[in-house]
């Protein structure tokens, strides 16, 4: 398992969770919803590469 991607996640997960308290204690929950969901996305995108490079493993494996 990739452990740096595991750090990557967490650190993206732990900023986006002191960003959002920031901001919700300052009175703009839209823009805390937002940093959110682009803080997910983030990690998605990161995990459809993961992905796509673990079917690109595979199939280079069984010469497909």
């Amino acid at each position: 398992m990739n452990v740096d991607l595991i750090f990557r996640i967490a650190a993206i997960g732990i900023i986006v969770a002191v960003l959002n308290q920031l901001l919700i204690r300052s009175g703009r929950e839209e823009q805390a919803m937002m940093t959110t969901l682009a803080g997910l996305i983030v990690v998605l995108m990161m995990l459809i590469q993961e992905i796509n490079t673990l079917f690109e493993t595979i199939k280079s494996i069984f010469g497909l």
